[in-house]
């Protein structure tokens, strides 16, 4: 698998067009960290630690939906593995007027756009979630 969080935006996105209420993901630290930030918005109920059918470690996502419509309404990749896309405080971009919210992994940790400004740090964008 050459994009693990690209995998994982799109098995959470494809689970919501089904009207899922979990769904699974093999485990890294960089999905965990992504799934942190969207748990801290409210994106997604939270997440949990299992393991799947061979044994390996995985990610059960619970989530979250609103009168029967997904929270979550778009999901982008903006960094890819083929163009990576590295941004200054300055430059991040809001999500629909603020609305949105970018999330960002900085030499502090993965955080939101607002995290980032406000501990003054750019990094490489990963995704927009609105």
């Amino acid at each position: 698998m050459n994009d693990p969080i690209g995998d994982m935006l799109t098995r959470i996105r494809n689970s919501q067009m089904r009207g899922k209420s979990t769904v699974m993901t093999p485990a890294s630290k960089m999905r965990v960290r992504v799934l942190d930030v969207l748990a801290s918005e409210g994106y997604i109920r939270g997440y949990e630690m299992k393991q799947d059918a061979n044994g390996h470690a995985a990610i059960e996502i619970s989530l979250k939906y609103y009168e029967g419509t997904p929270v979550i309404r778009e999901m982008k990749r903006v960094s890819k593995p083929g163009r990576r896309v590295y941004l200054g405080v300055d430059d991040i971009p809001q999500v629909r007027q603020g609305l949105g919210v970018s999330i960002v992994s900085t030499s502090k940790g993965v955080m939101s756009d607002a995290a980032a400004r406000a501990a003054n740090v750019g990094g490489e964008v990963l995704c927009t979630v609105f």
